[in-house]
């Protein structure tokens, strides 16, 4: 298993490069042989009208002199003049040559011997019939002749009246041809050799260097599954490896995100359980304690029996609070509970959570000011949740607030949000308590918290959010508190 995709990736490579090679072999070899082939027949057919020229040439000098040439006949007693000149051509031309009468009957070859026409092998004729009718002809029919594999051509000896004098059969070895091929192919052997070892060693470079990052990413996988979340690929390439890499950085942030969210839940989940023991201890040991008391007829007056009931009545009433309180928190803090948002009318919710909240703490006197210029003011949003987050924060400012003191509700606009401060004169607070007030089951030493369940202003937090309102404070002891809440427009 080990290397697997790299032996997958040599031999592809490998088996692809084999494949075009032969390809090129086959295609190589057919062009080079036609284009070898078309060059040879070039070749030879201008060596040919070269003597052709020649011969024409001569037997217009052998006129003009007149030794017995006659008007350019080219018969059987002139033939063998011909010979010193043949043989020197040959020589130039590097070809066996052929000279053929205008008779079509007599064939004079270099070596100085005489052919007839009727000895010639069955269809190599056709091409002295060709030359003497004008034309240039190629055949491989003097082969079994001339006892060697040959391309012939045939060319026409031209006079100056443009006449046809005879014509020149030169031929050539075709081994010569088969020998340029054969060079040709082992050139191309040797090349597709050496291109294949070089393809194997940069394969072997291209698919290590490609299974790399692989081997990156799968050590990451497998130290993610072993619960090390942030471990990372370090791979950084612009492609699909890459992009791949990257999402598997992303996945191992999150899920380190993930689980740090966990332990934070984890210990927030101990914090809420213990605080709310905590919080559960005091009035259920005051509830214990009381019942037992009267139980075991240890109290029998009346007045007495009477405080105890009622104290168990202000334990149970606290009780009722602190559970009302925490289901409100638990629903809120649950991003499957669904608020009943709709376009609603800031100023009339702040209208209504003043009007409500001059009843909360009667016996301190405290003047609340509504200083809003707007009647209308739409935004989205839960009416009663709202209302619950202002009189939260309403009933806190109220319970820090001295004697008839003032709270202050004022409103502004602006281009992106809409202010809400909620500003009191009371005791104010030191930074640690501003840095814990929205921490659940918080509360103060001071004596007006006595009755709190430390929930509300941690309630309110959880409203702000699900709202997208941005909540801040800000407190200076001994001057008051100031709470901003910030709508998006």
């Amino acid at each position: 298993m080990k290397h697997k995709i790299t032996r997958k990736l040599l031999l592809f490579i490998l088996s692809l490069l084999l494949l075009f090679s032969v390809l090129m072999g086959v295609l190589f070899t057919r062009l080079f042989s036609s284009y070898t082939l078309t060059y040879q027949k070039e070749e030879l057919q201008d060596r040919a009208e070269a003597i052709s020229q020649n011969l024409s040439s001569f037997l217009q000098e052998e006129q003009r002199s007149g030794r017995g040439m006659g008007s350019g006949n080219m018969g059987s007693s002139h033939m063998g003049g011909y010979i010193p000149v043949l043989r020197a051509l040959e020589s130039v031309v590097s070809g066996h040559v052929w000279v053929v009468d205008q008779e079509e009957s007599l064939i004079l070859e270099t070596r100085g011997r005489e052919i007839e026409q009727r000895s010639l092998p069955e269809g190599a004729n056709l091409i002295i019939e060709e030359a003497l009718e004008g034309s240039v002809a190629f055949s491989e029919d003097f082969s079994g002749l001339l006892d060697v594999q040959s391309l012939t051509v045939g060319v026409p000896i031209i006079g100056h009246d443009q006449g046809i004098l005879g014509a020149v059969l030169l031929h050539t070895p075709i081994t010569s041809i088969e020998s340029s091929i054969k060079s040709g192919m082992n050139i191309l052997l040797l090349s597709s050799a050496l291109a294949l070892i070089s393809a194997m060693v940069f394969g072997v470079i291209f698919s290590l260097k490609f299974v790399a990052p692989l081997k990156k990413m799968n050590k990451t996988a497998y130290l993610l599954s072993k619960g090390d979340y942030q471990a990372k690929t370090g791979v950084d390439q612009q492609d699909e490896i890459g992009e791949l890499a990257r999402e598997i950085d992303a996945l191992s942030y999150k899920l380190h995100e993930a689980s740090q969210e966990s332990l934070r839940l984890e210990k927030s989940r101990q914090d809420f359980i213990s605080s709310v023991s905590h919080e559960l201890r005091t009035p259920v040991t005051v509830l214990r304690g009381s019942l037992e008391a009267l139980e075991d007829k240890i109290i029998k007056e009346p007045l007495q029996v009477e405080a105890y009931h009622h104290q168990m009545y202000l334990e149970v009433l606290a009780l009722q609070r602190l559970v009302d309180d925490l289901l409100n928190l638990t629903r809120l803090q649950n991003p499957d509970f669904k608020f009943d948002k709709e376009l609603i009318n800031l100023s009339m919710v702040l209208s209504d959570v003043t009007k409500a909240a001059e009843s909360l703490e009667p016996e301190k006197q405290l003047r609340l000011h509504l200083e809003s210029p707007y009647e209308t003011l739409p935004i989205l949003g839960d009416y009663g949740r709202l209302r619950q987050m202002f009189l939260a924060v309403l009933h806190n400012a109220q319970k820090f607030s001295m004697h008839h003191g003032e709270i202050f509700i004022t409103v502004e606009q602006a281009p992106a949000h809409v202010l809400v401060k909620i500003r009191d004169q009371g005791m104010g607070m030191d930074p640690e308590t501003l840095s814990h007030i929205f921490d659940r089951f918080y509360k103060s030493t001071h004596k007006e918290n006595a009755k709190g369940t430390g929930l509300g202003l941690a309630i309110a937090l959880e409203i702000a959010k699900r709202h997208e309102v941005k909540l801040q404070v800000e407190s200076t002891l001994g001057q008051g508190t100031t709470f901003f809440f910030y709508f998006p427009r």
